[in-house]
């Protein structure tokens, strides 16, 4: 295993001759953000359990650990990391679905890892070993820096603990589905949002609804049959394909766009090709458009558009941000890293 002390001076050594660092485990989201640049530090020897409190919902791993490992683990106790996040044939490790900020379909149900991170350790700029958060639930004092990681594609430091909670696994889940145009499947989304349905997933695609039901058996039993549709009968597979975008519609599309909007924002361009998850907030878009024009469509709808797949990797692929935010981003990046070796460029080029 990579030890703590090898990777602060490959730290200090990256600072001291002004090198940038391409911060590596699984290697399973390099086509997110910008081309990363930079000699590689990687992760995936930093992996393990540092502690686990099953009776506390609470776990702390090395930002190495594999999801796939990390979920074997919670399932012996019936447990789970509630996010359910891309596997991505089993190279996400948790300081990547961190710092991507990476969620499945249960999202907008049970929390993005974001909500689930209460801890977090890394190592910044100055090769300090530095601790955020804690490991319990209760604790809130201080600056959100844990959460602040989330998304941050490693620009902030060197991630090498991050502690979560989790949740019990459902005992049973149910899909129920239905043939619907996309604008039908958003009224319909958003319609059974509203009710007591114990919902775990609601996505469309290719004229097909998508419902999925989760808890214990009586209850997922009861809102299956007062949901119109056919029960699915292999429903786990639909929801891992979509979950680590291995679905037929995701491994076509070489240009990707994804769309974070309201549920109930109207179904835009119905011409063009979608999939839609997170009961209508997450809105997958695929074929080569001009990304100025989907980013003001994204600002008429309210949302925000990335370019996840396709197009020049030199470009900006977020979304704008106001002049507001980018200083304190910038402001941000300064305090924890500031000879900027950690993933320069790779979340924007101003960063």
């Amino acid at each position: 295993m990579t030890t703590l002390p090898e990777l602060q001076q490959q730290v200090l050594e990256a600072v001291e001759y002004a090198e940038p660092l391409c911060i590596v485990a699984g290697n399973s989201k390099q086509h997110l953000g910008r081309d990363p640049v930079g000699r590689v530090i990687d992760l995936r020897d930093h992996a393990g359990v540092v502690d686990y409190e099953p009776s506390e919902l609470v776990i702390t791993v090395r930002a190495g650990t594999r999801i796939t490992d990390l979920q074997a683990l919670l399932a012996e106790q019936e447990q789970t990391l509630a996010c359910d996040p891309p596997l991505f044939d089993g190279r996400a490790t948790v300081g990547g679905t961190l710092a991507c900020c990476q969620s499945g379909p249960a999202r907008p149900w049970v929390g993005s890892i974001r909500d689930q991170v209460l801890g977090v350790r890394l190592i910044n700029g100055k090769g300090e070993h530095l601790r955020f958060g804690g490991q319990v639930m209760k604790n809130v004092a201080g600056y959100d820096l844990p959460r602040l990681q989330a998304g941050a594609m490693g620009v902030f430091g060197l991630l090498t603990e991050v502690s979560l909670r989790v949740l019990p696994k459902p005992r049973v889940s149910i899909t129920v589905t239905r043939s619907l145009d996309a604008e039908e499947a958003i009224r319909a989304m958003n319609a059974i949002g509203k009710t007591a349905a114990p919902l775990s997933g609601a996505a469309w695609h290719a004229g097909k609804l998508y419902l999925r039901l989760s808890g214990e058996r009586p209850v997922v039993e009861a809102a299956a049959d007062n949901l119109q549709g056919e029960r699915l009968a292999d429903d786990g597979a639909f929801w891992e394909a979509l979950r680590d975008q291995t679905l037929p519609w995701f491994l076509a599309a070489k240009n990707l766009w994804r769309f974070s909007l309201r549920t109930s924002s109207p179904h835009a361009l119905p011409q063009e090709d979608w999939l839609l998850d997170w009961g209508g907030a997450q809105r997958w878009l695929s074929g080569d458009h001009d990304h100025d024009e989907l980013q003001q469509l994204a600002s008429d709808l309210r949302g925000e558009v990335t370019r996840i797949r396709g197009g020049d990797r030199e470009a900006e692929r977020l979304p704008t941000v106001s002049h507001g935010k980018r200083t304190l981003l910038t402001h941000i990046k300064q305090a924890f890293d500031p000879a900027g070796v950690f993933n320069p460029g790779r979340l924007y080029s101003w960063m």
